[in-house]
């Protein structure tokens, strides 16, 4: 047996790795080969070989300095050692004992081993480990054959879309399971040339993609075609193992751990976690393409948009947990691209956002290693003036999660409409209104008069300001004039005590109030077509109700203008379990009832409710702003000393709002336990506020199986029972003794510690538009009461 050979540097080993470095992907196999040889000839034992290598690995840590060899070095650091000096053995032993011409014939053996595409109708080579280039090329022969012949060879064309699709997109079943039928191997490729990296794609770009190659196919006999009016905005895909090399590059893969510290330790933590993300640089090659999307983006504005590999999932929405942002990219080139890296940097840290982790604990995720991609994408609009914005965003809803009328039909689908930008849409923002519109019945709005139209409609707008570079809000009344292009489509005349339709650009004059209203789109049967026919089709191909996010062109035309779709995302839309109807008793005691609602009802029912947490709306709005933080915050503590307790939370809507004056300000963190929210709409100089259904915050409530009721105080037939809210006993001071300060505003009632020991049972019939909240008997548990003290305050 030939003895290990020092390591030093020799002719024939230099010679074999000059050799070898010319085959760069054949290597590995090539060195295979030859250690076969070795053992077989009996140069070298492969138990011998492996000590070998193993202990010059443990001598080269010494060498560099590990005084614990064992200790220091991280598995998959010493896994690698092992890989490089088991290659320089293996050139090492060759050469010292067998020598160039064996290494010749190994060589040409190798590389008549390589799989290629063959013209034959059999699969000759395994896809699940073949290269890309090779799954693309075979792909590409099957589906150029002739029908008849390619019927033969549907089976291997679809096995080898199915690992593709694994690879580069989701390993889902049920997405594989639609996506198989209606990419091509030229949609993959596509997909393949704009990832930027390895890994997947993410789940937000996976819908994205999916929804918008499920329009493209024609609809059956006698349906639209609907493939020249969608289409989907220019866009690249950040791989998740980027986030990897990140994180390794700048020392901060030990956060992977984050996930299973305490609540309140991810919160103190996260800001530092977000500034060491910013402060990380990329490798280069990653900085070297994403240039390259910026020359291709020519000045365009674009959008960074996270798409983890659980985000808009089948089951999971992920809705808005993670971060995008905007890329107004009007800046040189350096800093359209530090904006760009930075935009990145800032979606990875929000992969350890609070809210992110308690969802993802709340809903067992939270052991899976979730991987963070990254959605590039231009931003659907033009340029108007100094701005930049589409006429028309919003969400899409293929199940109206609501009904404000009973003629609406919920089959028919929702829409959250906006002008501008769609984040007013999709997100609580202050004081301000999107459209709504039932597919069904579009001019139906829940507003009658002029006033109410008014009160409920939107006043600021979201748009790119290119002078500035930075994305901005500003008043509709400053920017909507009357040289607006699509005017007449999305606004009506305000003329006081009514509002006038726009039939002409050349019939407004400056100086006229405009509305927006969105009146013309909701009496046109062309968009209306187009919005309910893709929200069906999307939900007939997915199996399950979608929500989509989407811009709408105006393309002017005569008499009427065409409308093309832009889907920017698609996720199946989370509802919840399926209920037995729900029957609410005819005969419950007047006494007993204290709260009834009548519109916007869901369906469902939360029986046994044992605590009431109430922030009395009328209170509330006489806070400063700095007690109003300290009730989001006694909320929060309440949701956390409540777990595992049936309670609910009631209080002044809209919950979840960025302007506190006009709700309690807490996030899906805070109101995770809770059994209902009930959302109270008490009107205040003749206004009640708009509640939260088809936001990212409704969406939190519906995924938890949390119903939201809303209650409209002094409008109708609704119910509220004052005296009882605000005389019960307030248990909050036994509760958290460190809030009791707070109790004039903020109550917690224990219906356990009443008279009778009863609960609150809150029963809601959708289909009739009635809910009621009432105390109810029965063989209720005497469970030990949480709290040492009452208050009556």
């Amino acid at each position: 047996m030939a003895m290990p050979p020092v390591l030093k540097s020799t002719t024939p080993a230099i010679d074999i790795y000059v050799k070898l470095a010319q085959y760069p992907t054949l290597a590995d196999s090539i060195r295979v080969r030859m250690r076969e040889e070795m053992f077989r000839r009996g140069v070298i034992s492969q138990e011998d070989f492996e000590a070998a290598v193993r202990a010059s690995a443990i001598e080269s840590q010494r060498r560099e300095g590990l005084k614990d060899p064992f200790g220091q070095e991280e598995a998959n650091v010493w896994q690698k050692r092992k890989e490089r000096i088991r290659d320089y053995l293996t050139d090492a032993y060759f050469a010292f004992n067998l020598g160039s011409t064996l290494l010749d014939q190994i060589i040409a053996e190798v590389r008549s081993d390589q799989p290629v595409p063959t013209d034959s109708a059999e699969l000759t080579f395994n896809p699940e480990i073949a290269p890309w280039e090779l799954l693309f090329r075979q792909g590409e022969l099957y589906e150029e054959l002739p029908a008849q012949e390619r019927e033969g060879v549907e089976h291997h064309l679809e096995e080898i879309k199915v690992v593709l699709i694994k690879r580069l997109i989701s390993d889902q079943l049920p997405y594989i399971g639609v996506a198989k039928k209606v990419f091509t191997i030229a949609d993959l490729r596509r997909i393949y040339r704009r990832r930027i990296g390895t890994g997947k794609i993410g789940g937000k770009a996976a819908g994205l993609l999916l929804a918008w190659r499920i329009l493209l196919e024609k609809g059956q006999d006698g349906e639209d075609d609907l493939s020249a009016n969608v289409e989907i905005p220019d866009s690249y895909f950040l791989g998740t193992e980027v986030l990897y090399e990140f994180r390794l590059q700048n020392g901060l893969d030990h956060l992977m751990n984050q996930k299973y510290r305490p609540l309140n330790e991810i919160r103190d933590e996260y800001p530092k976690i977000v500034e060491a993300h910013l402060e990380g640089t990329f490798p280069e090659r990653i900085v070297e393409r994403l240039r390259e999307v910026l020359a291709r983006a020519e000045g365009q504005p674009l959008i960074v948009r996270s798409s983890s590999l659980l985000e808009d999932n089948f089951g999971f929405a992920f809705a808005g947990k993670y971060d995008s942002h905007f890329c107004p990219n009007q800046g040189s080139e350096e800093e359209n691209l530090q904006d760009l890296l930075v935009a990145i940097k800032s979606v990875f840290a929000s992969t350890l956002n609070p809210d992110a982790l308690l969802y993802r604990k709340k809903h067992g995720l939270l052991d899976y290693d979730e991987r963070m991609a990254v959605l590039i994408q231009r931003v659907r609009g033009k340029a108007h003036g100094r701005y930049f914005f589409p006429s028309l965003a919003g969400v899409a809803f293929s199940e109206n999660p609501f009904r404000w009328n009973p003629k609406i039909r919920r089959e028919d689908g929702f829409l959250r409409v906006v002008w501008g930008l769609g984040t007013r849409a999709v997100d609580r923002v202050a004081n301000d209104y999107p459209r709504l519109i039932a597919l069904s019945h579009p001019q139906l709005r829940p507003e009658l008069t002029a006033d109410a139209i008014r009160q409920y409609s939107q006043n600021q707008v979201d748009v790119i300001d290119l002078e500035e570079n930075r994305f901005v809000t500003l008043p509709v009344h400053d920017l909507l004039q009357a040289d607006f292009p699509d005017l007449r489509y999305i606004a009506a005349l305000d003329k006081g005590d009514y509002l006038q339709d726009i039939l002409s650009t050349g019939t407004v004059h400056p100086g006229e109030q405009y509305l927006l209203t969105f009146s013309f789109l909701t009496r046109d049967k062309k968009f209306v077509q187009l919005m309910r026919t893709a929200l069906q089709r999307l939900q007939e191909a997915y199996g399950l109700p979608v929500d989509v996010e989407f811009t709408v062109e105006i393309v002017p035309g005569y008499p009427y203008p065409e409308y093309k779709l832009h889907i920017l995302q698609c996720r199946p839309l989370s509802q919840r379990k399926d209920a037995a109807a729900i029957i609410i008793p005819k005969d419950i005691a007047d006494e007993d009832i204290l709260f009834t609602a009548h519109e916007l009802v869901p369906d469902g029912g939360a029986e046994g409710i044992r605590y009431i947490v109430f922030v009395d709306p009328e209170a509330y709005r006489s806070c400063d702003t700095t007690l109003k933080h300290e009730l989001g915050r006694a909320v929060s503590h309440l949701n956390r000393r409540l777990e595992g307790e049936q309670y609910i939370l009631m209080g002044p809507g809209r919950w979840g709002s960025v302007n506190i004056d006009l709700g309690v300000q807490v996030t899906y963190a805070d109101i995770h336990n809770t059994k209902v929210l009930v959302e109270m709409a008490v009107a205040h100089n003749g206004q009640l506020p708009e509640l939260s259904y088809g936001t990212h915050f409704f969406q939190d409530l519906v995924e938890a199986e949390i119903y939201a009721l809303p209650l409209h105080i002094g409008q109708g037939e609704t119910r509220f029972r004052w005296e009882f809210f605000r005389n019960a006993p307030n248990s909050l001071a036994g509760l958290l003794p460190d809030e009791a300060g707070l109790a004039q505003y903020l109550r917690v009632i224990d219906l356990a510690a009443l008279p009778g020991n009863r609960r609150l049972n809150v029963l809601m019939d959708g289909r009739d538009e009635y809910a009621v909240g009432f105390l109810a008997g029965g063989d209720w548990p005497d469970s030990p009461s949480l709290q040492a003290s009452l208050s009556s305050f």
